[in-house]
């Protein structure tokens, strides 16, 4: 194909004036009669360039037209259903933006902006509260699911060298853990912080890795491991009073909950609260559960195949809320946090609710 591209160049370079075959321009912009071989040399010198802009433009049109053609396709509003507390019907479901590579890890900042994670792009991005967006943090080490500390530190789980880490500000960035002594954490997910300072965070790795556990690492620095029962741990939460610890399990459909005991450590699980939207993939069933975020009255909010389910204290289903793409993490935000801000699949979308985010701490 690239040789009958050539011939057909060259052809039309050495016949490019109309009427006026195996003719060029000189310096003095007069038409000068060329000889065939000398046109099919500067033909061929040409051609190169030529292929390079023709190559360029096709690109840039090509990519014009895959945003327009995604502009037009992507819904910028969409509304919710009535859930009594939790949305009121027809509440805009507002489109933020898209594009992004890897959508992550949103998180309440202090200035009432919101910070989630582009994990590919190894970046932190900023969402002020009238929707400006900005860049916050370059060279994340591929941060994932983020919380603040006590000290308005940002703390994260990283992939690209898989440990917890304080990233934010750069005076106080340290790592906490690499994992336990027996091995290496094989890429964590997320994570959450309790009033003492102890960060419990899932590491279900890729598909199919080894030790797929959920951690608690107590402000003394000590490493629990909490349990290898989970095929697939994903988002994890706690409730406001901190005495239960909700673990999301991609590969099943229920949402696991956990009592928690004075020293950080939990009991058995149990099922808490039943998804829906359960689909057979390549690594077998799936609900798509993933981040979780928790209101000021103790509901839980999941993030999966169907959308964002809400659940009641005692794992009631209360409703869902589908959007236009499947969400992969949800946090509340705003100064008053009543904005729900929920990421996945590149784009971010926030969803005006009744009740706020729980208060007590940032995520």
């Amino acid at each position: 194909m690239c040789y009958a591209k050539l011939e057909v160049f060259e052809s039309r370079i050495k016949n490019h004036l109309p009427g006026q075959k195996n003719s060029a321009l000189n310096q003095s912009g007069n038409i000068v009669k060329i000889s065939p071989v000398k046109a099919t040399k500067i033909a061929r010198i040409l051609l190169p360039t030529l292929l390079l802009a023709a190559i360029l433009v096709s690109h840039d049109l090509s990519a014009a037209e895959a945003r327009d053609q995604r502009d037009q396709t992507l819904p910028q509003v969409t509304v919710t259903p009535a859930i009594p507390g939790v949305v009121a019907e027809g509440t805009p479901i507002t489109f933020i933006k898209d594009g992004f590579d890897g959508t992550e890890g949103p998180l309440a900042y202090e200035d009432g902006s919101v910070l989630f994670t582009e994990t590919r792009a190894n970046r932190i991005v900023r969402i002020a509260e009238d929707g400006t967006v900005s860049e916050f943090l370059q060279q994340s080490k591929g941060a994932n699911g983020l919380a603040l500390n006590a000290q308005g530190d940002i703390v994260a789980v990283q992939t690209q060298e898989p440990q917890i880490a304080v990233i934010y500000p750069p005076a106080h960035a340290r790592v906490l853990t690499k994992g336990p002594a027996e091995h290496a954490l094989n890429r964590p997910n997320d994570l959450v912080l309790d009033k003492k300072g102890g960060v419990y965070f899932t590491d279900p790795g890729p598909a199919n890795s080894p030790h797929p556990a959920f951690y608690y690492l107590s402000p003394n620095g000590k490493l629990l491991t909490l349990g290898h029962d989970i095929p697939r741990p994903n988002g994890i939460q706690l409730s406001p009073d901190e005495q239960t610890l909700y673990v999301a399990n991609t590969y099943g459909e229920y949402i696991l909950a956990y009592d928690v005991a004075a020293d950080g450590s939990v009991g058995k699980s149990r099922n808490f609260a039943k998804l829906t939207g359960l689909k057979t993939t390549e690594t077998g069933q799936s609900s798509g559960a993933d981040g979780l975020a928790v209101d000021n009255l103790g509901r839980l909010y999941v993030a999966s195949n169907d959308g964002v389910q809400i659940f009641s204290p005692k794992g009631e289903a209360l409703g869902s809320i589908a959007l236009p793409k499947p969400p992969q993490n949800l946090a509340f935000a705003g100064k008053d946090k009543k904005t729900l801000y929920v990421v996945g699949r590149g784009a971010v979308y926030k969803i005006s609710t009744l009740t706020p985010g729980f208060l007590g701490r940032a995520k």
